[in-house]
């Protein structure tokens, strides 16, 4: 179990009052067992002397964390939980690449839409990227797969995707917006 406060830290009086905090959850848990890290988040760096404690052990202080699959990171950029996500795509993408031989649109299509865009869209509402360079690279992911169809290397990236009826990426993650 991870344990994430989000509260301004001020002053001494505010230390105190994390660790207070910090205390009560560990009486209500209850559980020794923790992967237990600070993160300060905000726009100031984390030069603060205060240290916090959980059942006597020193929080270790970080500047990035997993939590339920996404990456956060104390600038609150996403370009570490793109990256991820491209490089666990891709890899699906390989392994498809080397062991499926027939590679018909109906089976590849469902084998993408299957295993392999989950990976850059699991959890976006919550780290949808903000940089073009996260964006393209998330694009990346189609671009490679829309190629591995047979008769489809020679087409441009937009006619590729309306042969295969197929939104980009960033126009899925709008629509969903939208929803």
């Amino acid at each position: 179990m991870q344990i994430k406060i989000f509260k301004e830290v001020r002053n001494s009086t505010d230390c105190n009052q994390v660790q207070a905090d910090l205390d009560k959850l560990v009486l209500w848990a209850q559980n020794g067992n923790w992967n237990s890290v600070l993160i300060s988040v905000g726009g100031r760096d984390d030069k603060s002397t205060c240290t916090y404690y959980m059942e006597g052990k020193e929080l270790t202080k970080v500047s990035s964390e997993k939590d339920l699959g996404v990456w956060i990171s104390a600038d609150l950029k996403c370009s570490k939980q793109c990256m991820c996500a491209f490089n666990k795509a891709t890899k699906v993408l390989v392994m498809i690449k080397r062991t499926i031989r027939f590679k018909g649109k109906t089976v590849i299509m469902s084998l993408y839409k299957t295993l392999v865009r989950p990976h850059v869209e699991y959890c976006i509402s919550a780290w949808n990227p903000h940089y073009m360079k996260d964006k393209e690279l998330l694009e990346k992911v189609q671009r490679r797969f829309t190629k591995m169809i047979n008769n489809m290397k020679r087409k441009t990236c937009e006619e590729r995707l309306h042969c295969l009826k197929l939104w980009t990426l960033e126009a899925r993650r709008n629509r969903q917006d939208l929803i």
